[in-house]
């Protein structure tokens, strides 16, 4: 069985990391090369650092910063924000990256999710899918979950698999910061529904939290922020809890 993957997110805005509520009201959580290179010594599994205000501000992620963590780390790591073209991404590969993240791109153009896993193969194509339930119902959303629209998460998560995406980040919007606990009836039927990794995000607030998306989310990683940046759950006493509860993870 393959192992659980434990992913410590880093959110990256003017150069530091950020953490918030429902994606709003961010507060400083630290510089991201020194935590990079703590959470690759602490045991984490696998990094991501998003850049979040990169679309927003119509840029790409900034390859300095890609580049001095890179340096830090001997665990894959996974770049995004920003990210629009094969070039972009070819420049963030030789940065140091091992995968990329699109989210907004892929919508906008879904020609890009075929480009790249047709140019870089489909293990480093990442697709981040920000969803938000409304009324019973799953929507996809952009920009860093500021814009809405009318796709649906499951039919979009389909799409970008059959468009050669590697692994898909979903993030529920609803359950963003609020340490309540992982989205894991969706997870769960995306993970029932496709049939390359589901990466969970959004609503980590306790052990028992990981514990019940790898078992009841059917998650393959789970993926969190604050409670790494500030301490609450240190990695190697929540791999051992997992352990604890039969499920595989790398100690």
């Amino acid at each position: 069985m393959l192992t659980k993957r434990i992913v410590p997110c880093l959110d990256i805005k003017n150069g530091r990391t950020v953490k918030g509520v429902n994606f709003v009201n961010l507060i400083d959580a630290g510089d991201p090369v020194v935590l990079a290179k703590q959470y690759a010594e602490l045991g984490a599994d696998e990094l991501v650092f998003l850049d979040i205000a990169a679309t927003l501000e119509n840029r790409g992620t900034t390859l300095d910063m890609v580049l001095k963590v890179a340096e830090q780390v001997n665990i894959p790591f996974t770049v995004g924000g920003g990210i629009s073209s094969v070039e972009h991404v070819d420049a963030l590969l030789k940065c140091g990256a091992d995968k990329v993240s699109i989210n907004s791109s892929a919508v906008k153009r879904p020609e890009l999710v075929n480009e790249l896993a047709e140019k870089f193969g489909s293990q480093c194509v990442v697709v981040a899918i920000d969803g938000k339930q409304i009324e019973g119902e799953w929507f996809v959303h952009l920009a860093g979950g500021t814009i809405p629209t009318d796709i649906k998460l499951f039919e979009w998560a389909k799409e970008v698999e059959e468009r050669g995406a590697g692994e898909i980040l979903f993030t529920s919007m609803n359950h963003d910061g609020t340490k309540g606990g992982f989205a894991n009836e969706a997870l769960a039927h995306l993970s029932e529904l496709l049939n390359i990794p589901i990466i969970a995000s959004g609503g980590a607030g306790t052990i028992q939290h990981f514990a019940d998306t790898f078992i009841d989310g059917k998650s393959d990683a789970a993926l969190a922020a604050s409670v790494f940046h500030f301490g609450e759950i240190p990695i190697l006493e929540l791999k051992q809890a997992l352990k604890e509860q039969n499920i595989p993870v790398r100690l």
